[in-house]
């Protein structure tokens, strides 16, 4: 890594001080891709970090702290050996302390996997279909992307479109938010489950931005109105119509995002062929 990408990851994670500190933010004031790069993995840290500081701040067990200083149910202080005298191999307090250790790794690997993890988990608990989960990682992943958000832009709108159309074997319509803010940035194909999935990114005048995630919901999944679902700071509504069912993604407000769905949902219905 370069000495300007670590600057900007120390930037991020606010580890940057002194004269590079000074250096790297008059880059950036020269800079705006790499200022709007940078502000988006400082986004990213920040998002990380708020979603595991309840984890963080919460105290070790003393249970756990006790087996690894030593300490045994028949052992009080000032008992048995001390010092550098007590860490012999064959005292069984050092193997004691060490499976106490492993113990307390494990414990902090499985708390953050449950903090990561709660969200889908919920999702599942309360019903959404998979891709409902798939949808919200995805607009997770690529959402801070500033050079490659897509893989096709929208000035190749009708490449992406058919393009997009072929592999999930339906023809596409990507629906227009202009008229509401938000201009499409493009489109990608992602993988899934049940065969290929798409995502289409829009982006408002202040750079936020929205995905609209497609994917193939099965011969029995049947229609359904619209679903909320949050997970953390990004709010979905999701749907299905037909053969697909649709996430629509942003940060933002439930007004919102509701207003913006029902557009989409609005553009797609009058897009599809009536029912045979």
């Amino acid at each position: 890594m370069t000495d300007d990408r670590n600057d900007m990851h120390a930037w991020a994670d606010g580890r940057l001080d002194g004269e590079r500190l000074r250096r790297f933010e008059a880059r950036l004031d020269g800079d705006d891709a790499l200022r709007a790069e940078a502000q988006a993995w400082r986004r990213q840290a920040q998002a990380l970090k708020a979603l595991g500081s309840e984890t963080l701040d919460e105290p070790v067990p003393q249970h756990l702290v006790d087996a690894a200083l030593g300490a045994t149910p028949d052992s009080r202080p000032g008992e048995g050996a001390t010092g550098a005298g007590a860490w012999r191999a064959g005292d069984p307090r050092v193997w004691l302390a060490a499976a106490a250790l492993a113990a307390l790794a494990w414990s902090v690997g499985w708390m953050s996997h449950a903090r990561f993890a709660a969200p889908a988990a919920q999702l599942a608990q309360a019903g959404a279909p998979a891709f409902v989960r798939d949808a919200l990682a995805a607009h997770v992943v690529y959402t801070p992307e500033v050079r490659h958000p897509v893989e096709v832009a929208a000035a190749q709108h009708e490449h992406l479109v058919q393009w997009l159309s072929k592999r999930l074997g339906a023809t596409l319509t990507v629906p227009s938010l202009d008229a509401l803010g938000w201009s499409l940035v493009g489109g990608r194909l992602l993988p899934g489950a049940d065969g290929a999935r798409a995502q289409f990114m829009y982006q408002d005048a202040t750079g936020a931005r929205l995905t609209l995630y497609v994917a193939d919901a099965g011969p029995q999944s049947g229609d359904t109105a619209f679903r909320f679902d949050r997970d953390g700071r990004i709010a979905a509504f999701y749907w299905i119509d037909g053969r697909f069912g649709y996430a629509l993604s942003a940060q933002t407000d439930r007004a919102t995002l509701l207003a913006l769905a029902e557009e989409v949902y609005r553009q797609l219905s009058r897009a599809s062929p009536p029912p045979a």
